[in-house]
């Protein structure tokens, strides 16, 4: 059976890169797969070589593996296109995210995929992910984009709507996380939990989460969950980060009755309940981690540079596989083998509660047809009214992309939660001019504000 061909675009996403090629490498069926790495940086894209041969080396694998600084020509032939990137960076990106918001007052955790910062974001990305769409059209039409940038509904659905034609998934890890933790939370093992979810990216919900009994029926996990939280006993520290202690989400299983698959440092910034000027009692009762992004990047920055030299030394490298479902689609696309993933893509009446054009979070089928997703129906009304204050946000950024409307921008900042419980009106209009200026070259033409304030409006 011949291989499949993989391209990487944002392959200098190194040790991202390492767990996607070395899941995927462990696949008998796709253990010589071809891979093709991309990426602009030329020296993160040979240390991510390394690794990658490295990998394969290690595992036994007859993989070609082939850099390219040219993203037309790594496309060419493609059947799988993973994209991992961030345009502009730690710096000057994501610092102006931060920086530029708190002179006016408004702090944020993560601020990739909503809010001022997630706005910006996304302006920044979807030209760009349009432009790798349109060579796709043209070299690898038949190819399946798996998409995993911030902000992940914003591109799934600005993708959708310019490039409609195009096989896309945007793939995320924070359903199956979440299960993991909660698990450990209650002391069961995951393999024992069964659960369903459903909503908007970093928004879905776990509509059931079950344990399996020994005579094979289930029972609800929720009232175990509840309880535990109001005894004190849960949540455990974080598995994933001391800094975050997962409040946040216990506090609204409490309000809304249904876990949300997000983290607490999230969703703290998705709502407009829990950042306040002047109320840093609430700060300390749900451990949120202001600055909390920035943080983890500069730690990221410093660890890999003694990672990278530890992969230059080494003759192998240690594989161990990943929670990400890249492998997992690649494998049933390609031999028929069927799996279940969660996936984001255009509703098209999956969530019947929600619009039809929003980027939806469903669990999904997918074998050598493909990535077919599974009709939900309505969401409880509480989680309908929660998630669409995120989709009004992402829908007039969409809109502001499509349309060239930097009016939009504006719009955009004003309907999102965190930002007009802290902000007035001019305090958003002007805050958003800011950003767009910090910004520069990384946002297009049309959205850059005059030199006069006016706006460069279609």
């Amino acid at each position: 059976m011949s291989q499949p061909r993989l391209t990487f675009i944002g392959a200098g996403s190194t040790t991202f890169m390492k767990n996607i090629v070395g899941d995927i490498l462990q696949r008998p069926a796709l253990r010589d797969i071809e891979i093709r790495l991309m990426d602009i940086d030329r020296q993160r894209l040979g240390e991510s070589e390394i690794v990658a041969r490295k990998l394969a080396a290690t595992l036994g694998s007859k993989s070609t593996v082939t850099t390219f600084t040219d993203r037309r020509a790594a496309l060419e032939g493609a059947d799988f296109v993973v994209v991992a990137f961030q345009i502009g960076g730690y710096e000057p990106a994501t610092v102006t995210d931060f920086e530029v918001p708190k002179r006016y007052g408004l702090r944020q955790t993560i601020a990739d995929t909503l809010g001022v910062g997630g706005i910006m974001r996304g302006l920044r990305t979807v030209p760009h992910l349009w432009a790798i769409c349109a060579d796709m059209t043209e070299v690898c039409p038949d190819a399946i984009l798996l998409q995993y940038v911030n902000p992940m509904a914003i591109n799934t659905w600005a993708i959708a709507e310019k490039f409609p034609r195009i096989r896309q998934v945007g793939l995320c890890h924070s359903v199956q996380g979440t299960a993991f933790e909660l698990a450990r939370d209650l002391d069961i093992p995951l393999g024992e939990i069964r659960y369903r979810a459903a909503g908007i990216n970093h928004m879905a919900f776990y509509l059931q989460f079950e344990h399996r009994q020994a005579d094979g029926s289930y029972k609800d996990l929720y009232p175990a969950l509840l309880e535990g939280y109001r005894a004190g006993r849960i949540p455990k520290p974080s598995h994933w980060n001391e800094r975050c202690p997962n409040k946040v989400r216990y506090e609204m299983l409490t309000r809304l009755g249904y876990f949300v698959t997000e983290s607490s440092e999230h969703f703290a910034e998705y709502t407009p309940y829990f950042i306040k000027e002047g109320r840093e009692d609430l700060i300390e009762r749900y451990g949120i981690p202001l600055d909390e992004y920035p943080k983890r990047c500069v730690e990221q920055i410093a660890r890999w540079k003694t990672q990278v030299q530890q992969y230059r030394d080494a003759d192998r490298i240690e594989v161990k596989a990943s929670h990400e479902y890249a492998s997992s689609i690649v494998n049933s696309v390609w031999t028929g083998e069927p799996s279940v993933i969660y996936g984001n893509l255009r509703n098209n009446g999956c969530i019947s509660s929600l619009p039809e054009a929003a980027a939806v979070e469903v669990p999904c089928l997918v074998d050598a047809s493909g990535i077919q997703p599974t009709r939900i129906g309505r969401l409880p009304p509480q989680l309908t009214a929660l998630m669409r204050t995120n989709i009004n946000v992402q829908e007039l950024t969409v809109a502001a992309l499509v349309e060239e409307n930097p009016d939009h921008i504006y719009h955009a900042a004003m309907m999102d939660p965190h930002t007009a419980a802290e902000l007035d009106l001019d305090q958003i209009w002007q805050l958003t001019a800011d950003l767009l200026r910090a910004h520069g070259d990384f946002i297009p033409e049309w959205a850059r504000p005059k030199p006069d304030g006016r706006r460069n409006a279609a």
